[in-house]
């Protein structure tokens, strides 16, 4: 299998995806990572912790629906091209 940019856009999409299914309550709250984090003050340079986590919510909430599209027209692609 050849290395292609059809096959970095599927990496990207999976990763993506894994992100925006991470649960709140299940895994983020036990590994730290929860919104109810102590994130840092007013005028505190944001830390990587809590970059990741903006990150991370920012995914979940934005790419909800181009995530839907993505996917769709991905399955589409592996289905007709195989």
């Amino acid at each position: 299998m050849a290395f292609t940019i059809y096959s970095l856009f599927e990496a990207v999409l999976l990763c993506i995806n894994g992100i925006a299914i991470l649960h709140e309550e299940r895994f983020l709250n036990r590994v730290g990572w929860g919104s109810n984090q102590n994130i840092g003050g007013f005028g505190e340079e944001p830390g990587m912790k809590s970059q990741l986590i903006n990150l991370i919510r920012s995914v979940r909430t934005v790419m909800r629906v181009p995530l839907i599209i993505l996917n769709t027209v991905t399955i589409f692609f592996e289905l007709i091209l195989g």
